[in-house]
């Protein structure tokens, strides 16, 4: 079973304040006569369900189209988090988490190589709420320490709207880490799938929209 866990592009899709906006010019259409149909898309890199670049948030780091293509892809632990809005998910928030995966007979022993965490803080992709939850630093070094790759998140950002120093993109940075961001996780139960969540190679880029989707391992 697949869980597409993506945010439809359309023009109604909301962007971060400033950013590009995805629209679309059609340049034929078959509806008009043309002999095929033929689009030109304009947005923003950070479109949606979108992986985030290294170049991003550091100066001299990598760029979308030289980040391993492994990350993306392999097992992922999906886990519900019960936070306020405006807050950052912290260890303990992530503990109870596991906590009641595992009070529901999920065997969750430890963290897999990625986690996405449904804050449920970010409820329609189409509007845009600025006091979404965020990661907090700790828990970014706390999830390295236990064998993460990446970490994905239900919200436009692992840092606070606000947050001009962006505390956790940088810990994710330090700690060679990946992220996914604008996921839609209110569907998905949580526990144990198959992440597949692959990036555009788009050279030079700093980030770039996925098609992401988590399949189950029954």
């Amino acid at each position: 079973m697949l869980y597409d866990i993506t945010p439809s592009i359309s023009e109604s899709l909301a962007v971060w304040p400033g950013d590009t906006p995805p629209s679309r010019e059609v340049l034929l259409d078959m509806q008009k006569g043309d002999s095929l149909t033929l689009s030109t898309l304009r947005a923003t890199v950070h479109l949606g369900a979108h992986a985030d670049a290294p170049s991003h948030y550091g100066k001299d780091a990598c760029p979308i189209d030289r980040q391993p293509l492994e990350t993306y892809l392999g097992p992922c632990l999906v886990v519900k988090v019960n936070v306020p809005r405006g807050v950052c998910v912290d260890i303990d928030a992530w503990e109870s988490g596991l906590h009641a995966l595992r009070a529901e007979g999920d065997p969750v022993e430890s963290c897999a190589p990625r986690v996405l965490l449904a804050t449920g803080t970010f409820p329609d992709p189409n509007q845009f709420n600025e006091d979404f939850a965020a990661i907090s630093p700790e828990l970014i070094d706390h999830l390295h320490g236990q064998g993460v790759q990446l970490v994905g998140i239900d919200t436009p950002s692992v840092d606070l709207f606000e947050s001009k120093e962006l505390p956790a993109h940088r810990r994710v940075l330090r700690q060679k880490m990946a992220i996914l961001e604008g996921l839609v996780l209110a569907e998905v139960p949580p526990g144990m799938y198959e992440l597949i969540a692959l990036p555009l190679k788009l050279v030079g880029f700093d980030a770039s929209p996925v098609r992401a989707v988590l399949r189950t391992l029954d």
